[in-house]
């Protein structure tokens, strides 16, 4: 970002940088230990019932490489989250939530930080659902493809401009991204490119829109300057906010 901007009167140090990082020490520091928690509690009640992640295996890998069985983890993994990113846009009540994430006025690595708390309640879920239905994965090894899909995000956030080429059917970028933050959306459209790691899924869904590679577009959704600047109140609009569905067209 720094020795190749794409948007290059953008500011290293870009607007809202400081409120990203404490996003990034709430969400995945005070928030982590939380959830994990939740999840210890979970873990026990599941075992009185007699319930571990063998039990609800679908699919043995147990016999397969270990590189092979972090692939269909993460392709699998990253379908889960492409679905539930579209529910974010589509249903009213949690894109309040999302918002939060939309508020981002000018795309930088870290914007991939900004984020609700309440995104982890729907997007954790999904990672250990993921596990418990692959026999013989290991939910240890789900920390490598955590740690990849992190840096993924980042780079996909970035103010760079790289598209993959023949290669964008397949991996989302930050060009992609971008216009996933545009404040114009399509006509009718409640949100396009959701791809969070790969774009094939946008590609097979329709979902897909990069009508031009503009780096200055804006930024936002409807009305945005009604939105709390600050960490407290953009943590709470969502429990109090009522809009109709289309509120985020």
């Amino acid at each position: 970002e720094i020795l190749f901007p794409w948007r290059k009167t953008q500011a290293v140090f870009r607007k809202d940088l400081w409120l990203d990082a404490f996003y990034m020490f709430f969400n995945f520091f005070i928030f982590a230990i939380v959830i994990s928690g939740f999840y210890k509690v979970l873990e026990l009640l599941f075992a009185e019932f007699n319930i571990n992640i063998e039990s609800l295996a679908l699919i043995d890998l147990s016999h397969q490489s270990q590189f092979l069985q972090l692939l269909v983890f993460f392709v699998l993994l990253d379908f889960f989250q492409w679905f539930t990113h579209t529910l974010l846009h589509r249903f009213s009540f949690l894109w309040q939530f999302h918002k939060v994430h939309h508020s981002v006025k000018e795309m930088g690595f870290a914007a991939h930080l900004r984020y609700h708390w309440m995104e982890n309640v729907l997007y954790k879920p999904l990672k250990v659902f993921g596990v418990m239905i692959l026999g013989g994965f290991e939910p240890n090894q789900a920390f490598i493809v955590h740690f990849i899909a992190i840096a993924i995000g980042h780079f996909n956030h970035s103010n760079i401009k790289i598209t993959w080429g023949i290669f964008k059917y397949i991996f989302n970028n930050p060009v992609m991204h971008l216009h996933h933050h545009a404040k114009d959306l399509p006509e009718g459209k409640y949100g396009v490119n959701y791809g969070i790691s790969l774009s094939v899924w946008d590609y097979l869904f329709r979902t897909n829109y990069i009508p031009n590679e503009n780096p200055n577009l804006e930024l936002g959704f409807k009305d945005d300057e009604n939105f709390p600047k600050d960490f407290i109140h953009q943590n709470i609009y969502g429990f109090k906010t009522k809009t109709s569905k289309n509120e985020n067209l």
